[in-house]
């Protein structure tokens, strides 16, 4: 853990805790209080920064894919299989993480947690949501945080801008770039105090149902790591099935880069080792050196599938089983805004890059300040999976342009 991390989850143990012990208290009552509008505000400090921050990465994101795109045939081909990829492993984690949760639903003394959120989301019929996914309004969509036209339209814009003059094209990115700058610092103010906007939402949390809230914390860690780690099976079977490559000679080119991906929980930092791996895998270095660092800054499979599997679970937690209609959408908007992720560290990317798909699936935000407070731990196995998945697409990728060339 970061000392950022350690104090945040000593925010998060020290408000269950003081407010599982002073609950039914009058001095529990005064504190709950003072801490309740704390713990809210906190939380709207660092929600407002979601729809400006995910818009303009979305923007910058897809403009940069497009000039990726529009030199040579590999790029093209990876971005390819990057978004298959993404939209395949999302949907497979959102279908495996409903069935998980209907073997082992979320248990009694978790549904308690529903009251920080308000009332459970009211999910629309797969006709509203087709009638709704074009938005009239783009700036009304924003307003109204309705993230599936959002994000359809930052998408569009995007390749839009990708295709205009460079002069103007190059002014729409620096603008859009300066707005991310801009609401990172917020989010970073933000993230500053969060060790007591935790606390406060914690302690809420802990007057309500003590200490039994480690137990939904516990579930919620198996079933993301769960979900990282199926994902970093299905690359196994995509470097088998479409790399033809034995998962055996596989495993043993993409070791060395899992343990640097395992043990510095980057994907940046494993990077001159998934370099290293091209040649075990049996894919030119030349392309290796164009699919990799597009893969570290676009593709993050584990985390995208995780992300799926954070709004199921809530989604879940708050009484609501999603429909189909509601799971493909959820996936849909996860592979999309992963996109956006680029560069932003893990706690930034954790609210900027979940709550679109929470907000697409009608799920309410308030619970992942406590569920950030954990995330050290589904962070490794979200790098790791991430890893696996760009070595996988590399040696896809690598092969075919070997066998067309």
């Amino acid at each position: 853990m970061t000392g950022s991390s350690v104090r945040i989850f000593a925010g998060l143990m020290l408000g269950l805790l003081a407010g599982a012990a002073l609950a039914g208290s009058a001095t529990g009552g005064t504190l709950l209080t003072v801490l309740q509008p704390v713990g809210k505000l906190w939380l709207d400090a660092l929600t407002m920064t979601v729809v400006p921050l995910v818009f303009s990465l979305l923007v910058t994101g897809i403009v940069s894919a497009a000039e990726s795109a529009s030199v040579g045939r590999t790029a093209p081909r990876a971005l390819m299989w990057f978004a298959i990829l993404l939209i395949v492993v999302c949907v497979v984690s959102a279908a495996l993480t409903t069935v998980a949760l209907d073997l082992w639903p979320v248990s009694a003394e978790a549904t308690s947690l529903r009251s920080l959120g308000g009332k459970p989301p009211d999910i629309a019929s797969t006709g509203d949501w087709l009638a709704n996914i074009i938005p009239t309004n783009p700036l009304k969509a924003a307003s109204d945080t309705a993230m599936v036209p959002l994000v359809i339209f930052a998408v569009l814009f995007g390749f839009a801008v990708g295709s205009i003059e460079p002069d103007l094209r190059v002014s729409i990115q620096t603008f859009f770039r300066a707005v991310v700058q801009a609401m990172l610092v917020i989010v970073h103010w933000v993230l500053w105090i969060a060790p007591i906007g935790v606390l406060a939402l914690a302690f809420s949390v802990g007057t309500r149902t003590g200490v039994s809230a480690a137990g939904a914390l516990l579930q919620y860690i198996m079933l993301v790591v769960g979900s990282c780690l199926v994902t970093t099976l299905l690359a196994y079977f995509v470097a088998a099935l479409l790399g033809r490559m034995s998962p055996f000679a596989f495993a043993q080119a993409a070791l060395p880069a899992q343990v640097v991906a395992a043990s510095t929980q980057s994907s940046l930092a494993a990077l001159p080792a998934m370099i290293d791996a091209a040649g075990p895998l049996g894919a030119g270095r030349q392309e290796a050196g164009i699919v990799l660092p597009l893969a570290v800054s676009l593709f993050r499979a584990a985390s995208a599938a995780a992300n799926v599997t954070v709004a199921v679970y809530l989604a879940h937690l708050y009484g609501v089983v999603p429909g189909p209609g509601t799971l493909l959408t959820g996936a849909l908007v996860a592979a999309a805004v992963s996109v956006a992720a680029v560069g932003l560290p893990a706690q930034v990317s954790f609210f900027a890059i979940i709550g679109p798909v929470c907000l697409a699936m009608g799920v309410p935000l308030n619970l992942l300040p406590l569920l950030l407070a954990i995330e050290s731990i589904p962070d490794i196995f979200r790098t790791l999976g991430n890893v696996t998945a760009d070595l996988a697409v590399t040696r896809v990728v690598g092969r075919r342009d070997a066998d067309l060339s």
